[in-house]
């Protein structure tokens, strides 16, 4: 079993709050990434699960026992750390079994757990080399081959793949996956990139100010974000928000400058000239022989597509829109905005109006 609860966790350095209220539970063999901005507490947090910081308000369950005052190494959980920790002196298979040598465990059943844990890993090859002579990647492998031989109950990975260039997180990410499919075992993952969290996670937990902003599936936080924060913080490119005004509580559209529309699936039921933010996303923009106008400012392929920054009624947006277009500075285009992808929130609150 790997399930761990949250239940009104909190920490404070010196009288102030870096996590409050803290509710999650995470289920046996869920994958569950957490994310927010720099110093949100999202690596805080982790450590506390793994017994490495203390915590000051609530309690962490653990297959039902309460962890608060269990020591690290007897909470049944593995941590793979951003900067590897491998020590340069041990060679791969000794860094992998090392744990279990303290542990006392018999040179049969190290030598079974490490062969095993290679194989997974596609270490086998590199059992008797040093750390200085592995890439970043199998370097992260061998951390994730010393967590797998200690048979955990639930892997905790803190930004492991920060260090790798671009190419390489995209096949680690893979490799991760398809070890949390194989092993089933429940995973805490941090993480500051979000396209990492959408494309591994289950659950993502959105954290910001200390707390909990949203939590849910990846589709659920791309479609329906509670919050402009949420909303600009998950979805890569990051999605399109315009100042706009109500145009009335039976009207199916805002209005921008100049004249300029944006649609709505249905009324917002607002009066008139009330301040609202409307957001979309770029990929959900289509190039259309009528629709507000944009004119192109910057074009940056990506292969099949290009991240296309226009501008509307003198506001910047970004659209994905087919390569094969040509665009270039300077071009003038319709834009198809679809009104059921529209997001409105209010600008004072942040929170979510439509």
């Amino acid at each position: 079993m790997g399930r761990i609860q949250l239940e009104g966790v909190g920490k404070s350095y010196g009288g102030v709050d870096v996590l409050d209220g803290i509710d999650l539970d995470i289920a046996d063999g869920e994958f569950v990434v957490l994310v927010g901005p720099s110093g949100c507490g999202k690596s805080t947090l982790l450590r506390m699960v793994a017994g490495l910081e203390d915590i000051s308000r609530g309690r962490i369950v653990i297959d039902g026992r309460i962890a608060n005052r269990i020591p690290a190494k007897e909470r049944g959980l593995a941590m793979v750390f951003q900067s590897y920790a491998l020590y340069p002196h041990m060679k791969v298979a000794d860094n992998m079994s090392f744990s279990l040598r303290l542990a006392g465990a018999s040179k049969a059943e190290i030598g079974a757990k490490v062969q095993e844990a290679a194989e997974i890993l596609g270490l086998g090859h590199l059992l008797d080399r040093l750390p200085k002579e592995l890439s970043g990647g199998q370097r992260q492998r061998v951390a994730m081959g010393r967590a797998i031989v200690r048979d955990p109950e639930a892997f905790l990975f803190d930004e492991p793949l920060s260090n790798l260039d671009a190419k390489l997180r995209v096949r680690m990410r893979s490799e991760i996956k398809k070890l949390h499919q194989k092993l089933g075992k429940t995973t805490l993952y941090v993480t500051h990139d979000q396209t990492e969290a959408m494309t591994m996670a289950d659950r993502i937990v959105v954290l910001n100010d200390g707390g909990i902003a949203q939590m849910g599936p990846p589709s659920e936080l791309y479609d329906n974000p509670v919050s402009e924060f949420v909303a600009s913080f998950i979805g890569s490119p990051e999605i399109s928000l315009f100042r706009a005004m109500s145009a009335g509580p039976e009207a199916r559209h805002v209005q921008l400058s100049g004249g300029t529309t944006m649609p709505l699936p249905r009324p917002l039921d607002l009066p008139e000239g009330r301040a609202v933010t409307y957001g979309i996303r770029p990929q959900t923009i289509t190039m259309a022989e009528d629709g507000p106008e944009a004119v192109v400012q910057l074009v940056e392929p990506t292969g099949e597509t290009a991240d296309v920054t226009l501008t509307v009624a003198g506001q910047d947006m970004v659209a994905v829109l087919p390569a094969k277009a040509r665009l270039s500075p300077g071009d003038r285009i319709a834009l198809g905005v679809p009104a059921d992808r529209a997001l409105v929130f209010d600008p004072e609150t942040g929170g979510r109006l439509l």
